[in-house]
């Protein structure tokens, strides 16, 4: 397997090495998680992808979520995120699922806003639009390991709430459904995620964190839009432009990414397969100290 950086600090493409490889080698995925654990966002060029191999590589990395309520996906191992309609033809922009799509623009890592975070996100391009929709991602550790002392030592003792209505409700009221927001309420992480198997901190934020614990919600609120801004400064991403049979995989403990905007007469299908953060990836660390950390 040959490893090629992509950005300084993080991001690489793999080469000799495929999905199906991983998910049948125990070597093979021993060097992938190593790969992983280093550069936080890893590309896969050429795949041959379906289905049954995507999950296959992804349950080596832990358990599979269940998608939510509320997805294209529902009740499976998949998130179908698709601009196409039953018909098979592109669905108006001010459909749902356009509207969806442009949610995902925001800067955000995945699962931050369910009661178990996500370790990665898989993401395989089925069909992709001739102009835009790029990936973009950020490091969340680099952009840590940029604070000064005073302020990184203050944030590893800082807890922030996240809520997938509130990420929604910058799109468009009522995005986030009934039934969604019943079953996904506020949840409560440490701002820092410490990676156990290197102690590299980074920052824990997404588009979904709407607050801090003991700040009152315009401070909060302050202070989020300002770590964010200054993670995702100009200069500092990675823009991965799509080709049919990429597959990117990324840590949502060490990362945020947002998509980029294409023409929205252009379909675009992609399948994201997320895993579930365990005890071995820290999981504990991030929680509250107490289960009754008040709203």
């Amino acid at each position: 397997m040959e490893v090629i950086p992509l950005r300084e600090g993080f991001g690489a493409e793999l080469r000799g090495v495929t999905l199906s490889d991983v998910a049948a080698s125990d070597t093979a995925y021993a060097a992938v998680r190593a790969a992983f654990e280093e550069y936080s966002v890893l590309v896969f060029r050429g795949q041959e992808v379906s289905d049954d191999i995507q999950l296959a590589f992804s349950r080596r990395f832990g358990p599979p979520e269940t998608t939510k309520v509320g997805s294209m996906g529902t009740g499976s191992h998949f998130v179908i995120l698709s601009t196409f309609g039953p018909d098979g033809k592109v669905v108006p922009s001010d459909h749902r699922q356009q509207l969806r799509a442009k949610a995902n623009q925001l800067w955000h890592t995945d699962s931050s806003f369910k009661r178990v975070p996500a370790l990665t996100s898989i993401l395989s391009a089925r069909i992709i639009p001739e102009h835009g929709g790029e990936t973009e991602f950020a490091s969340m550790r680099l952009a840590f390991e940029r604070l000064d002392k005073d302020t990184a030592k203050r944030l590893e003792n800082s807890f922030a709430w996240h809520s997938y209505a509130h990420s929604r409700s910058k799109v468009a009221a009522g995005l986030a459904t009934t039934e969604e927001v019943d079953a996904l309420p506020p949840v409560c992480w440490r701002m820092v995620w410490r990676n156990p198997v290197n102690g590299r901190g980074a920052l824990y934020l997404a588009s979904h964190a709407y607050g801090v614990e003991g700040m009152d919600a315009e401070a909060g609120k302050a202070l989020i839009e300002q770590l964010t801004e200054a993670a995702t400064a100009p200069g500092v991403s990675y823009l991965h432009q799509w080709k049919q049979g990429d597959v990117v995989m990324w840590d949502n403990r060490a990362t945020m990414h947002r998509g980029r905007p294409w023409p929205a007469h252009e379909g675009r299908l992609m399948i994201r397969t997320t895993i579930s953060a365990t005890e071995a990836d820290g999981v504990a660390s991030v929680s509250p100290p107490s289960s009754q950390a008040a709203e």
